[in-house]
């Protein structure tokens, strides 16, 4: 039961990022070496992902260009013999790993966002990898491969959670589910502390049914004319059932300022490279 398409929802304009994010898109943006979206796409890889899917707004361009040969740039690094680095330029698109790309229209929301990938998923299992929920996990799988296993033990749809302060449940869509199975029984989208089911979050990580796309036709536009991943969701508890997986690792949420220099301070001090001098420089500080 692997997976083998992977979906990143990445039409967002980034707007906690300007200008940054004017021409460059958030999921470019780096930690240490790597933009997010590279990040992601190799936690996909490891989780034995073969075909990744992009939704793109039509601007969006860079993130195709990341992934597409460089030939200038490689016969360049050839020639000088700097092999190292290019094995790394050639390593951003995996050998035998399909680049698909799907534009979103218009912003209307991650259910939308996940909607219009489905030509290129079928009716197939999935996942989806929100780049900007960065999970470092050094000493495990990584978080998707974690989930793909969690899927291939009892089937239905598996979504990553993770406890957070109970006064913040209003950011994050909320699970309530059995403590031993992780069966979700309920699953409300941000609801104030006082009406949220438990402290469970949703974080950016989803391994669902393609009967999902059924739901999420069906699904009633909110605020602003969006269509909610959550709500969908919502519709297959009933079915072949939705479990809520605690991954292990630790996530960065690089969709704000501070996550992403957390995570890019926490990768540096980690470095075998650079950790000592960074750790100097942060006591200098």
């Amino acid at each position: 039961m692997g997976i083998r398409t992977v979906v990143f929802p990445v039409a967002g304009f980034g707007t906690r990022f300007l200008p940054a994010s004017k021409a460059v898109p958030k999921e470019m943006l780096p930690v240490m070496d790597r933009p997010l979206i590279q990040w992601a796409v190799e936690e996909a890889v490891a989780a034995g992902a073969t075909r990744m899917v992009f939704v793109v707004n039509r601007h969006k361009h860079a993130i195709q260009d990341h992934f597409e040969p460089a030939f200038e740039l490689e016969t360049k690094l050839a020639q000088s013999g700097r092999h190292e680095l290019l094995k790394a330029v050639q390593a951003t698109a995996p050998k035998g790993v399909e680049m698909v790309f799907v534009i979103q229209a218009e912003p209307r929301g991650l259910g939308h966002a996940v909607l219009c990938a489905e030509p290129a998923v079928g009716r197939e299992s999935f996942a989806v990898i929100l780049p900007d929920d960065f999970i470092y996990s050094p000493q495990s799988p990584g978080a998707m491969a974690q989930m793909v296993a969690e899927h291939a033990r009892h089937g239905g749809s598996v979504i990553a959670v993770e406890p957070i302060d109970p006064q913040l449940t209003e950011r994050y869509g909320i699970v309530r589910s059995d403590a031993e199975t992780g069966r979700i029984h309920a699953m409300v989208e941000k609801p104030k502390p006082e009406a949220a089911p438990s402290n469970l979050a949703i974080v950016g990580r989803y391994v669902l049914s393609g009967e999902v796309f059924d739901l999420l036709r069906a699904t009633t536009p909110g605020a602003g004319g969006e269509i909610q991943l959550t709500d969908a969701i919502a519709g297959l508890l009933g079915r072949d059932g939705v479990f809520a997986y605690r991954f292990h690792g630790t996530r960065f949420d690089c969709g704000s300022k501070l996550g992403l220099v957390q995570a890019t301070l926490r990768l540096a001090l980690d470095d075998a490279s650079i950790g000592q001098s960074v750790r100097e420089y942060m006591a200098q500080l």
